[in-house]
């Protein structure tokens, strides 16, 4: 069972680090959590997660539980994938997700 929007974001909220230049943007029909400017992760009004992974890593990210490929529109945006609300009711998981998000994050320059 995926969760509500609302409540995904305070899960992640809780779980980043205080120390992070975190900030919060609306984008892509939610409110996206950015790294030094650069998108992080962004709940999704499904209960899942679009989670930015990076090109080099992208395949890896698809082949976990949950994930498939970012569409919009008949589009597929490389280096973002949405993780189904199913498999990120694990705070652990949830965790992973967003660690992968910031390796990849953290080698981009601050906007």
């Amino acid at each position: 069972m995926s969760l509500p929007v609302e409540e995904l974001s305070d899960r992640i909220r809780n779980l980043l680090e205080q120390r992070l230049a975190i900030t919060e943007q609306k984008m892509f029909g939610g409110r996206c959590f950015m790294l030094s400017g650069n998108m992080l992760v962004c709940p999704m009004k499904d209960g899942g997660l679009l989670v930015r992974v990076g090109k080099e890593r992208y395949d890896e990210s698809l082949a976990l539980p949950g994930a498939r490929p970012m569409t919009m529109g008949s589009k597929t945006m490389a280096g973002f994938v949405e993780v189904s609300g199913d498999v990120l009711e694990d705070d652990e998981v949830l965790l992973d997700w967003i660690a992968l998000a910031r390796g990849f994050v953290e080698t981009l320059p601050t906007k």
